[in-house]
């Protein structure tokens, strides 16, 4: 399906449905809605969704078509987030700040553009190709894109929720939305007592944020080392030291087991509870006056399965970012491709600038997107940086050649995996010249040269990254 190709239509109604209007289409995948043939007039585009992968998308649509006349795209978000669109990457430069909210905004959407903030998608309406939302407006639309992201995963500990409740106590906070980030920002004090539960890329931004405000940090983590998902041991000894010079006391193989709470308001106010400690699965209890979920997202997937979508861990998308409905499709932390969720902010903009392509250019004869080779980086700013970076095959198999260089001095360690004659992955950490030229000969999966001399110069170069 393209726009390239279509008229403009009037735009969708936002009054309420009347009662007994059609709910969500479960009939078979493909059957209900097929490609609408080019100049139909399928120009509506509906995006749900107001994270970095919408931002992207209408940005390049835009850039694509143009903001008004012939042919161009009536495009609506509906973000759920009251926020205009942030850098979801840099909530930790916030928390700790160094940056005002306002530095972390992304690009205005173009003119043109109908940014509706604050409002809820609930359900989707296949037949009628509609979308309902909470406060009762509905919006319809000829191509629908889901853009609705993840969720914090909320570990299963004692006492998180009230027998029948799903209010988090008082001083436990998820760390993912601007929202978040404010909340933390006004509780969070010098000498205050926090624990980090989870030490992934999440849970080490917010520990480092948390000490910079002057905090007593701890940081739970039940795997081996900090990050275990992306880097080795060495570099998460590395990482570890870091955090621990800069005042965070950091505890590996450390599962927490539950929060314990007491009773807050009275007379004056309504009956909460607010968290004290977090309990550890050996019966240790950590003194908390805050507490930060960081233990990973789940993608947000709930309201393409109610409409009757393909969803496995995520909504399952096709090289057209088209899900098994062929006038929906899914981009960004929500989408499965070829199996992978990516979760990370690199893909999910080379899949809103693919899906861009396919809803702007001509019918695509081959798949528009393949999947995304995927670097994590972590940068920890300030007065004692650290930068980090994985990508690819970061654990060598039987009879690959690994190549390290480690400088206890500087604090630097760079490990490369290497199978055949081609680089499948790495691990940096410390100054990072070599990432920019390590990991564009990895993403073009070109063959090394027979000797190891250019490899080792990759490794030891400190050009631009």
């Amino acid at each position: 399906m393209t726009l390239s190709d279509t008229a403009r239509t009037e735009p969708a109604r936002t009054e309420p449905a009347p009662p007994g209007a059609a709910v969500a289409d479960r009939a078979a995948v493909g059957t209900s809605h097929p490609d609408p043939a080019p100049g139909s007039g399928a120009t509506r585009v509906l995006v749900v969704g107001g994270g970095m992968a919408a931002a992207r998308l209408v940005q390049q649509l835009a850039a694509a078509v143009g903001t008004a006349g012939p042919g161009s795209p009536a495009v609506t978000v509906l973000a759920e987030e009251p926020h205009p669109p942030y850098n979801r990457v840099l909530l930790a430069e916030v928390l700790a700040g160094r940056y005002p909210p306002e530095v972390i905004a992304l690009p205005a959407p173009a003119a043109g553009v109908r940014w509706c903030g604050g409002v809820r998608a609930t359900r989707v309406d296949r037949v009628a190709r509609r979308v309902r939302c909470a406060d009762g407006r509905e919006f319809g639309y000829d191509v629908l894109v889901l853009a609705t992201g993840a969720n914090p995963v909320l570990p299963p500990l004692r006492g998180l929720f009230a027998p029948g409740g799903r209010e988090l106590p008082e001083g436990v906070h998820p760390f993912r939305t601007l929202d978040d980030c404010a909340a933390l920002a006004a509780a969070v004090r010098p000498g205050l007592p926090a624990v980090v539960v989870g030490g992934g890329l999440l849970g080490v931004s917010a520990a480092r944020a948390l000490a910079a405000c002057g905090a007593r940090v701890l940081l739970a983590h039940q795997g081996t080392h900090l990050m275990d998902r992306h880097i080795d041991a060495e570099a998460g000894a590395l990482l570890r030291d870091h955090l621990t010079a800069r005042g965070v006391e950091v505890h590996t193989e450390c599962r927490a087991r539950g929060v314990l709470t007491r009773p807050t308001g009275g007379s004056a106010g309504p009956a909460g509870r607010r968290v004290h400690a977090v309990e550890l699965a050996d019966g240790h209890r950590l003194d908390a006056a805050l507490t930060v979920l960081a233990c990973g997202v789940r993608p947000r997937t709930g309201l393409a399965r109610d409409a009757g979508l393909d969803v496995g861990a995520g909504i399952r998308v096709d090289g057209a970012l088209r899900t098994s409905d062929p006038r929906i499709h899914a981009v960004g932390d929500c989408a499965e491709h070829h199996g992978t969720v990516y979760g990370l902010a690199g893909a999910a903009q080379e899949q809103a600038d693919a899906l861009a392509r396919v809803l702007t250019g001509p019918r695509p004869t081959s798949p528009a997107y393949t999947g995304t080779r995927a670097l994590t980086r972590l940068t920890l700013t300030g007065r004692d940086a650290l930068d980090l970076a994985a990508f690819g095959e970061t654990a060598p198999r039987p009879g690959d050649d690994v190549v390290r260089l480690a400088d206890a001095t500087r604090g630097t360690y760079r490990k490369v995996v290497v199978r055949g004659d081609h680089l499948v992955g790495g691990v940096l950490v410390g100054a990072l010249g070599t990432v920019g030229t390590l990991a564009r000969a990895w993403e073009d999966a070109e063959p090394l040269p027979a000797d190891d001399g250019p490899l080792l110069h990759l490794l030891t170069h400190d050009g631009g990254s």
